[in-house]
């Protein structure tokens, strides 16, 4: 380990690993209101400010729609800006993260993912995430708190890359991952308080010197080309990102990347898969290596913007994939499942893939269920139809 890298082990949840972040940024503000499974983040980092670990302002908001209103606006004035929310919250959320986008802010937001009603239901899927898929905002997936943690300092500075100046949304599986302690590597304060550096706003709305205008109307004489800058803006995080993990690497010793393969290389089967769950499939491709069969697994970190040309080169000599999606689009396959075969339509050569839902409203996906994919995928039985993993 490097003679210039602290670290020191500490029994976190991934929500108190999102808050432990967010305390070394010690953003200017933080608005906040709590919603199951996401308050633990914000409770921890209340109680932080409360006993003057931070010099955040906080505020308590009445409604997630009026906590992403007031960051915004902080955002736009020139702060540091972060909240917090999970499911319904992101949902009335959803009409300012648009705002958010396309004003080009780099706000953090620490998601703690859940399902979406109806029915009500508090637990861990990720239709929250996928319904602002397409909002304009980066989307980062964790498998545990400890990427958790990694993850909320590595995005601080990709949304404020000049050349992205993108909010971020940080996902963690809600309870699985929000909940559970683990054990997480933290790096020293001032280690990250040079990491993160001080934040210099292009175009802060209180710099009464250089007025701008924020949120102004737009019509179809300059919509589009503004637009077109945004989508070029989200585009840049792919290649920027490569960048700041590998400065990431140097100062924690933990290197990441968009996706992440595990025992890939010669796999003849594999899964593909965001979130906590690819712990499990980890398991799962360990005990079948020792029994010769090839299997392998794809887990994708970043989602937006989805890094495509990387997916389809790890995937290119695999014969056959099933995809997991942990959120259903009705009437279609999963986003993820759609993403990925889009990538390979017309290819000369292209995996069979399988379409496979899971985990929906939190139900449980254990060994068992994994083993049958693998197992299913080294009987090549493949599926036009999607498959519900551990539906009674």
């Amino acid at each position: 380990m490097s003679s210039t890298r602290k670290t020191k082990y500490h029994a976190l949840s991934g929500g108190e690993a999102a808050a432990q972040a967010m305390r070394q940024i010690n953003p200017d503000v933080v608005a906040m209101y709590p919603i199951t499974p996401q308050t633990p983040i914000i409770e921890s980092f209340a109680k932080m400010a409360a006993n003057g670990k931070v010099t955040t302002s906080i505020i308590n908001a009445e409604s997630e729609h009026s906590a992403m209103s007031a960051v915004v606006g902080a955002s736009a004035a020139g702060a540091r800006a972060m909240t917090a929310t999970s499911s319904q919250g992101l949902a009335y959320m959803a009409e300012v993260c648009y705002i958010a986008s396309g004003m080009r802010l780099p706000i953090i937001m620490a998601v703690a993912n859940r399902s979406l009603s109806a029915p009500l239901n508090i637990h861990g899927d990720q239709s929250d995430a996928m319904m602002l898929r397409d909002s304009g905002w980066i989307q980062i997936f964790s498998e545990n708190a400890q990427e958790v943690y990694d993850n909320m300092l590595i995005s601080l500075r990709l949304a404020e890359h000049p050349k992205v100046l993108t909010p971020a949304m940080v996902m963690q599986d809600g309870f699985i991952t929000s909940h559970a302690v683990q054990n997480v590597l933290k790096l020293d304060d001032e280690i990250v308080k040079k990491f993160i550096g001080e934040w210099k706003p292009l175009y802060p709305l209180l710099d009464i010197d250089h007025p701008v205008t924020y949120g102004g109307l737009d019509l179809f004489d300059y919509y589009f080309e503004h637009k077109r800058q945004q989508i070029e803006g989200i585009g840049n995080a792919l290649k920027v990102l490569r960048a700041i993990d590998s400065e990431y690497a140097k100062i924690s010793g933990r290197k990441y990347s968009c996706i992440e393969e595990y025992r890939l290389k010669d796999a003849s089967i594999a899964i593909v898969l965001m979130g906590s769950t690819a712990g499990t499939a980890k398991s799962v491709i360990d005990e079948l290596r020792k029994k010769g069969i090839k299997a392998g697994l794809l887990k994708i970190r970043l989602f937006r913007p989805f890094p495509g040309e990387a997916i389809k080169k790890s995937l290119a000599k695999i014969k056959r994939v099933a995809i997991l999606d942990k959120a259903a689009a009705p009437g279609a396959s999963g986003a993820l499942s759609n993403e990925i075969r889009a990538l390979f339509a017309g290819a000369k050569k292209s995996p069979q893939f399988q379409s496979c839902i899971y985990g929906l409203g939190g139900r449980d996906v254990g060994l068992e269920d994994i083993g049958k994919i693998y197992a299913d995928l080294q009987k090549g039985k493949i599926s036009d139809k999607i498959k519900y993993i551990g539906l009674r």
